[in-house]
């Protein structure tokens, strides 16, 4: 069976990546990365997708206390054949998939959509909380 593009991923696809995150949480909660750019940062790993055959894995990261977000995934990219070894062996997968790291922008997009929904403009379009027929009487 022949996929299309953005498919939703399989089962199998969704267990791997949640493995995988918590894998990552482990190895990076031990700081053995070395670099000074990602050594004080406490990282986030939000979600890993992987692709249909398993061997390559998008992971998206987030640094918490104001480190810079395009710093941390460079260093993390520079890392990600370490960071694969090291899966490697906190894993049991036929084939440690290669590891390219993104920044996680949904909170910046939920911080937006949470700002267009609180202008006066949109607010008066939108019923209050608790009138679910939008005001009008039946």
């Amino acid at each position: 069976m022949v996929r299309s593009r953005g498919a939703t991923p399989s089962l199998r696809q969704l267990r791997v990546g949640e493995e995988l995150r918590h894998a990552l949480v482990r190895v990076l909660g031990r700081g053995c990365l070395g670099d000074p750019a990602v050594a004080e940062a406490n990282i986030t790993v939000t979600e890993v997708k992987v692709s249909p055959d398993l061997r390559n894995a998008t992971v998206f990261v987030t640094p918490l206390g104001g480190v810079d977000l395009q710093t941390t995934v460079n260093t993390l990219n520079r890392a990600s054949r370490f960071l694969r070894g090291e899966l490697g062996r906190e894993i049991s997968l036929r084939h440690t998939p290669r590891l390219t790291f993104a920044a996680d922008l949904s909170f910046d997009h939920a911080a937006r959509m949470e700002g267009l929904l609180a202008t006066a403009r949109v607010r008066r379009d939108v019923p209050p909380p608790g009138d679910e027929d939008g005001g009008h009487d039946a």
